[in-house]
């Protein structure tokens, strides 16, 4: 029989969210630092990385997907 500790739900107030948005934004921020033919590759980055923040605040927005 499972635990049913193991099927909760676990709570997701955002703050990784807003965790990996910040980190993002730092790695941002750094861009003035690197030559410019790394800039790219680092808005690039950036780009990624708060292209999955959106999606990750979404979908707890939205609740799980699909059937049950």
């Amino acid at each position: 029989m499972p635990n049913p500790s193991m099927l909760a739900r676990q709570v997701d107030d955002g703050s990784a969210a807003e965790q990996a948005i910040s980190a993002a934004l730092a790695r941002l921020d750094e861009v003035r630092e690197l030559p410019v033919a790394e800039h790219v590759e680092r808005f690039e980055a950036v780009h990624s990385a708060l292209s999955d923040a959106l999606s990750k605040a979404e979908n707890m927005h939205s609740g799980p997907t699909g059937g049950g």
